[in-house]
């Protein structure tokens, strides 16, 4: 294999990939493994129970510790810190290290603090000084101490439906958008202003595109925490915001976007195989979810890897 080691670097392992640089007082112990193309740049540690796949990147000043695996086209900033024992001794040594993955094209940026045992999802982007203490959704992006959920990458915020979007009339009383993600639409729902007060209506198989045989209501949602992160093989889901707001993210394997709910006026349909997250909750928000099945625990798909190999 034909890779570069400055003169000032040390690389003791063998498993390096062709075209990798590994440049002046980084050193590299004998059990590591590093991909092709790899970018490690002055100053970084790579001890031997560690991973790094292809095209990957470490900047300067970064540790990778054992039980650490990178996944192709990581970027990894300056000074970024992992850590894999969360109640390190002197000379106390688990019999175990906790296992962090970073998975395929995710970003850390600079001294950014990686806590053990997690996982940071795919193309995931973790801002510059977060301390990131939980599992990083894939596509999410974190910022913050400790890091919180702020956005997803690629996701693009749609505008609400009286903003000029246009609309598609699919039958009498019925306005729907549709949107980049596969079969995901935006519903216009019936509303009626009154001095004695406002009432919402919707129908069900016209306003609402399929039968229905359950709902659910999700309420009292602190605001930094996310919910859903699954997709159905099968059912359907129709979502109404009937009191304050939340954002929704939709991905179909291929795009996202992501939808604000604030209005009993607005409906969002999920059809089956369709990514799920809901997250920025206000205090008084109250979701009302339709559903085409009864509860089924093996209807959901939960793990994110086997969703995009399914739709794929």
């Amino acid at each position: 294999m034909s890779f570069f080691v400055h003169p000032n670097g040390l690389c003791e392992s063998t498993d390096i990939g062709d075209g990798t640089r590994i440049w002046a007082f980084a050193h590299v112990l004998p059990g590591a493994r590093v991909g092709a193309d790899c970018n490690i740049c002055d100053g970084v540690f790579i001890e031997n129970d560690v991973t790094v796949g292809d095209r990957v990147t470490v900047k300067c000043g970064v540790q990778l510790w054992d039980g650490v695996t990178l996944e192709d086209d990581v970027f990894v900033g300056p000074n970024v810190t992992f850590t894999n024992d969360r109640m390190p001794r002197s000379r106390q040594y688990p019999e175990e290290f906790l296992r962090t993955r970073v998975e395929a094209g995710a970003s850390i940026g600079a001294n950014a603090t990686i806590l053990p045992g997690i996982t940071i999802g795919r193309s995931a982007m973790v801002g510059a000084g977060a301390v990131v203490t939980r599992s990083v959704p894939p596509y999410a992006i974190v910022v913050g101490n400790p890091a919180r959920l702020t956005g997803y990458v690629d996701s693009g915020p749609v505008p609400p439906l009286d903003a000029g979007v246009p609309v598609t009339e699919l039958a009498e009383g019925e306005r729907v958008t549709r949107t980049k993600v596969k079969g995901v639409t935006l519903h216009k729902l019936g509303f009626v202003r009154d001095l004695r007060g406002d009432l919402s209506v919707g129908e069900f198989e016209r306003d609402i595109p399929f039968p229905v045989h359950r709902y659910f209501v999700v309420l009292g949602v602190p605001n930094e925490k996310v919910r859903g992160q699954h997709a159905h093989k099968e059912c359907h889901q129709f979502l109404v915001c009937v009191k304050g707001r939340c954002s929704v993210v939709a991905d179909d394997g291929v795009s996202r976007q992501e939808f604000l709910l604030d209005s009993p006026e607005t409906g969002l349909y999920l059809p089956p195989m369709t990514w799920g997250t809901q997250y920025r909750y206000s205090a008084d928000a109250v979701l009302l979810v339709f559903a085409s099945h009864y509860y089924d625990a093996d209807d959901y798909i939960r793990d994110y890897a086997e969703f995009t190999a399914l739709v794929h």
